[in-house]
């Protein structure tokens, strides 16, 4: 397979998990390293790339970082963690997404093999959790091998520090160009604030001594002020001498006049840091209740003084007449969705047929956030309403009972916080009414149609998973589940039938089913309907059951009815249908008891083929060709074939300029790469027309030329002259034909390729001929000198001869034989031409006519069975087998695999013990097939490995 292709279009790795010895045992060391350290683990972590999501080989990771020095050699080396990422065949073409990518695979490597790094390369104990895997990889706390929770500590408190010290602070005067140079702002100069004497009277007013009495209001002004001050002039250097009476009396004076805004603070170099960090609390707004009091609400106590008198007088024991609570200005109710709720729960009908009207369009429209755990009673509410359907057509009103007291005194009556056990023996208890399905009253039909909304709406709401959780703990679904699917068979109940299937297909993969289980033998008892949606989703149902748990999904208890119904259903032309079958054989045949019962029920005989049958399901011959050698070009010469002997026959006496035109296509042939020089055409067509046949062409050189042109659009007469050579007359845009063409029908003709002499240079014949049967003449007349009688017939007479054929090695030293043997030999040299036929012309047939100097490529036709196939993301290409074959062949898996361990393996052992074939059920029943899985092996790319691990299962180890 050709390697993925990475940025650029070059061939390059994409990232993939090697799952060798190795790695195993990689993991499982980091994996309890982890679980002593009581870190979290991610033995596969994900990273987006350009080539969709990848998981990283956190072995591989840690090789490369070995191999680079270790996690901190690697971070003072910039843009280390990128070039890793595409060492590890990790590729992104853009800097935003490489710089993500990069910080994540740091990221990855910090978090799971940082702490095992240390351990592991160097024996030491790793630095606690809280400072190493709680930590960001791009926190400042030094190197990962030196850092100890003292440095982490002092670190982080100098992290914390907004102001710098005194020896980190540049000098005012002197600004740094390395800040500049780094990219950060200059600091702002320090704020000069002129000096401002206090011109207030030295003698406090009443006003100021009481304002100053408030401690808190004084405090929280000082503080405010304070603080604000110190951090407008905190880059002041100020000195504070306490004995110099100047400052003594200005600091009196502000205590008496409190907090003032031309305070100036200590100077920050000789003041605690403790203060820096201290933010005024803001000013928080007190929500203010009025009380009534005689002067603001004097209604309110002239009316407690009348029920006073009248309480006096002995009235006062009537009941007040109550009145409405009106609702506020502006208020528009409650919103569609609590409106809804308290209106399915109110009970009334009008209500309930409003909110269920709506609640189907909401769950539908907005199933995706609308929630049962959101609706505190819409999940009970809706199943409440969903029970009325038994009382339309049984004598019974279910009712839901949470004291969790399980009474079976009362039928009635179901335990909703367990469920009810024995629900199926109280449905067979029911007394049914006479019910017309044709002809319903309008309020059974309107009562029916609201009990389908309620089940439509949880039908809808479940298709999210976070309502199937919660639902699943709702033990009155199950039984209303069972409820309405043993209903009476009735055309009128067919849609919310379909509506409870589709309820139970969501909630069976997280819930753990027995055999006794009543919702269990409920979707059993679907499977003998007659409906094909209600087999679908059944089927479908029972094969989920416990899907998403760790418990194993046993199944069992399956009747033989319905094993023998699926075998039947299996012989349809129905995919889907099939493929819900093969699901649930491939999760009855995982369990060695149900296999036996298996046996049991259907004749397996049968049933292997046509599940061989179905690896082949949808197949289709794919026919590749393989190329074993490529084309290949001759090189141009200027060597020009002789003449055939026939075609000189026919020109010799042909006038010009046709002999040249006819000459220079049986010879010739365009090539716009390639040329041949004028002097070298020349005397070829002065050879084919001078010495050898006595006869002079009157063309001069010239007219020859402009003769080539004429014929071959393409070519012209150049004059081409190379540095350091003379100039060189050519005609560009033809070339020499290796065999000789026939002018009309555009036939190739056929060099003989007798060897005239032999040694260590042989001299093969050189002429040409049009058809097998003319080169067979010749070579029984002119080099086995064989004569050939008037009726084309020769004498089968003894003679003692060689092939002298090129590269023939069957007659190469002479030997006795008869001449037919002989001459059936020669034949096999000979080719055979077909005619081209000429129905298009003599134009359009010499355009397809193959280029004579070409030699096609050889290419290998491989025709093979392909299947369904899917990608997965984690090798998208990679095609791996899916559908019914896939299934299929999982079955047959799991039949080889289990048959053995059954209780009728041995008895058929014993029986065969007795005379008779021997092997088991597996020789009995995959015997028969073996051709076809082999040749299904063969191929079939995607099934391969299935088949091989199947076949490993039913051949037998001498």
């Amino acid at each position: 397979m050709a390697p993925a292709r990475g940025p650029g279009g070059k061939d390059t790795l994409v990232h993939e998990i090697d799952r060798t010895p190795e790695y195993n045992d990689f993991i499982q060391k980091l994996t309890a390293f982890h679980e002593k350290r009581g870190t979290s683990f991610e033995p596969e972590p994900r990273l987006p790339t350009m080539h969709g999501h990848v998981n990283v080989d956190l072995y591989k990771l840690y090789k490369a970082v070995l191999d680079k020095g270790g996690y901190d050699e690697l971070n003072k080396v910039q843009k280390a963690w990128g070039a890793l990422a595409g060492e590890l065949g990790m590729h992104y073409t853009d800097n935003k997404g490489m710089g993500q990518l990069s910080f994540q695979l740091k990221q990855d490597f910090y978090r799971y093999l940082a702490a095992y790094w240390i351990h592991d390369q160097y024996g030491r104990d790793p630095p606690p959790k809280e400072i190493l895997e709680q930590q960001s990889c791009a926190s400042k706390h030094g190197p990962v091998l030196t850092r100890t929770m003292e440095n982490f500590k002092l670190s982080a408190r100098r992290l914390g520090e907004e102001t710098p010290t005194r020896e980190e602070r540049p000098a005012e005067s002197t600004p740094t160009s390395a800040n500049r140079a780094s990219g950060r702002l200059r600091e702002a100069p320090p704020q000069r604030v002129p000096f401002q004497p206090d011109t207030g009277p030295s003698r406090q007013t009443r006003h100021v001594s009481s304002h100053h009495n408030t401690p808190t209001s004084n405090a929280t002004q000082n503080n405010y002020h304070g603080n604000q001050a110190q951090q407008n002039h905190h880059h002041l250097p100020q000195q504070h001498n306490p004995n110099n009476p100047l400052h003594v009396i200005q600091a009196q004076q502000a205590a008496l006049r409190g907090a003032s805004s031309s305070f100036t603070p200590a100077s920050s170099e000789m003041a605690s840091r403790l203060g820096d960090p201290f933010e005024p609390r803001p000013p928080t707004s007190m929500p203010l209740r009025p009380v009534n009091t005689p002067g603001n609400n004097p209604a309110e106590f002239a009316k407690r003084q009348r029920l006073l008198k009248a309480q006096a007088s002995g009235f006062g024991n009537l009941p007040a007449i109550a009145r409405p609570v009106l609702p506020p200005a502006g208020y528009e109710g409650p919103n569609i969705y609590t409106r809804c709720l308290q209106a399915l729960r109110s009970g009334i009908p009008a209500e309930q047929a409003f909110a269920l009207n709506h609640l189907v369009k909401i769950s539908f429209e907005r199933g995706d956030k609308y929630k049962f755990d959101s609706f505190l009673g819409l999940a009970e509410g809706l199943i409440e309403k969903a029970l009325e359907v038994g009382s339309l057509f049984y004598e019974v009103d279910w009712q839901i009972s949470y004291s969790g007291c399980h009474d079976n005194s009362n039928p009635n009556i179901l335990d909703g916080l367990e469920g009810t056990p024995d629900i199926l023996d109280r449905i067979r208890n029911l007394t049914p009414k006479v019910i017309l399905d044709h002809l319903q009253p309008a309020d059974l039909s309107d009562r029916l149609l609201h009990i389908t909304e309620a089940v439509l709406t949880m039908r809808n709401m479940l298709m999210l998973t976070d309502n199937v959780k919660y639902m699943v703990e709702v033990y009155p679904l199950r039984d209303l589940l069972c409820i309405i699917l043993h209903l009476p068979s009735l055309e009128m109940l067919v849609e919310i039938k379909h509506f409870a299937l589709d309820i139970a297909e969501q909630v069976t993969p997280l819930l753990l089913l027995d055999s006794s289980d009543p919702l269990y033998q409920t979707l059993l008892a679907q499977l003998d309907s007659t409906d094909r949606g209600t087999i679908l989703t059944a089927l479908r149902a029972i094969s989920r059951i416990s899907m998403n748990l760790e418990a194993t999904n046993k199944l069992q208890g399956v009747p033989a009815v319905v094993l023998q119904n699926i075998m039947n259903w299996l012989l349809l032309n129905d995919e889907e249908l099939m493929d819900a079958c093969l699901d649930f054989l491939y999760q009855y045949t995982a369990v060695v008891a149900n296999v036996e019962s298996l046996l049991e029920a259907v004749n397996m005989e049968n049933v292997i083929p046509h599940l061989v049958r179905l690896l082949a399901h949808g197949a289709k011959r794919v026919k590749e060709e393989k190329i074993l050698e490529p084309e290949r070009k001759a090189l141009c010469t200027e060597d020009v074939p002789p003449l055939p002997l026939d075609l000189h026959e026919k020109l010799r006496n042909t006038d010009e300029p046709t002999r040249c035109f006819q000459w220079l296509k049986i010879l010739f042939e365009e090539d716009a790469e390639s040329h041949i020089t004028q002097i070298a055409i020349w005397q070829a067509y002065q050879g084919s027309f001078g010495a050898l046949a006595g006869v002079r062409s009157n063309l001069s050189a010239a007219d020859f030329i402009r003769n080539v042109s004429h014929v071959f659009a393409n070519a012209r007469a150049q004059i081409i002259r190379g540095p350091g050579e003379v100039q060189r007359f050519i005609i560009e845009g033809i070339r020499a034909r290796t065999v000789p063409s026939h002018y009309e029908t555009r036939e190739e003709y056929t060099r003989c390729q007798w060897q005239i002499t032999k040694g260590p240079f042989p001299k093969p014949c050189s002429q040409f001929f049009l058809g097998g049967e003319q080169m067979w003449h010749h070579v029984l007349t002119s080099h086995l000198n064989i004569p050939i009688d008037e009726s084309g017939k020769i004498k089968n007479k003894e003679v003692t001869m060689s092939c002298d054929w090129a590269e023939c090695i069957r007659y190469t030293t002479p030997r006795k034989l008869k001449l037919a043997e002989l001459t059936r030999h020669i034949k096999t040299h000979v080719p055979f031409t077909h005619k081209r036929p000429q129905q298009d012309g003599p134009e359009l047939a010499a355009k397809r006519q193959r280029k004579s100097y070409i030699t096609p490529a050889k290419t290998m036709s491989i025709t093979w069975e392909k299947t369904v196939v899917a990608s997965d993301e984690r090798k998208p290409n990679v095609e791996q087998a899916a559908g019914i074959p896939l299934s299929a062949v999982l079955v047959l898996r799991n039949i080889a695999r289990n048959v053995v361990k059954t209780e009728s393996e041995e008895e058929l052992l014993k029986s065969q013990e007795m005379g008779g074939e021997s092997g088991g059920w597996n020789e009995k029943l995959f015997r028969p097939v073996m051709a076809r899985l082999f040749e299904v092996m063969a191929e079939n790319k995607a099934l391969a490995g299935y088949i091989t691990s199947l076949l490993q299962l039913v051949q037998t180890v001498d």
